[in-house]
């Protein structure tokens, strides 16, 4: 269903460096990195989707969205952890720290932060212990 997601940055480097550790975390390798501009990361296995940070290409600033989020899928519990905390020691700030959320469904474990420009993110693990 999706193809990929971007996610508007200002400070390229900061944000590839933000970024970097987190998708190492959840199983990701970059697919491209266009210096100073753009970069994309994919599951290992697959070509897609692709979650990119990248420079607006109108040359206005990137802002993050009111009720936007992006939500990346985890494969356990343990890189939801490992995502968050990598998040947390890059300059991120917690939006709600790893727990069960049985509100969404008995297995819905997640973490919630937001990258050094403001963006919304979420680290999702469906699955059961």
């Amino acid at each position: 269903m999706i193809s990929h997601v971007c996610v508007g940055v200002n400070e390229f480097d900061r944000a590839f460096a933000f970024y970097s550790p987190i998708m190492a975390a959840l199983g990701h390798e970059l697919k491209f990195c266009e210096s100073e501009h753009w970069a994309g990361w994919k599951p290992k296995d697959q070509p897609r989707p692709l979650f990119v940070v990248n420079r607006p290409y109108d040359g206005h600033a990137a802002q993050a969205g009111n009720g936007q989020m992006v939500g990346l899928l985890a494969a356990s519990r343990q890189a939801v952890d490992d995502a968050y905390h990598s998040a947390l020691a890059n300059g991120g700030t917690c939006e709600g720290a790893p727990g069960l959320r049985p509100q969404y469904h008995p297995d819905y474990y997640g973490a919630y932060f937001r990258d050094p420009e403001g963006n919304k993110i979420c680290v999702c693990c469906h699955e059961p212990e």
